[in-house]
């Protein structure tokens, strides 16, 4: 297919450069780059690893995390009891 098609200059450049860089012929170098642009785009992204920082939270040995939301609960049945 034959079209005319107008490109930016700093993007001409670019293309210019790697034609020259990969021995292409101007036609090719487009094709090329259209290609890959084509494919990024209809790929779907991946997806950013995210790793979650950790703390010391400076716990006493023998505290169970999993139990906390117990602990508050008895602390706050101590603290209704306690009150006249």
């Amino acid at each position: 297919m034959r079209t005319t098609v107008t490109i930016e200059d700093d993007l001409a450049a670019q293309l210019e450069q790697l034609r020259k860089r990969e021995g292409l012929s101007y036609r090719a170098a487009l094709n090329q780059v259209l290609r890959i642009g084509l494919q990024a785009k209809s790929a779907p992204p991946k997806p950013k690893l995210y790793k979650t920082p950790t703390m010391n939270l400076g716990l006493k040995p023998g505290i169970d995390l999993t139990r906390l939301n117990s602990l508050v609960d008895e602390l706050e049945v101590d603290e209704f009891i306690e009150e006249p």
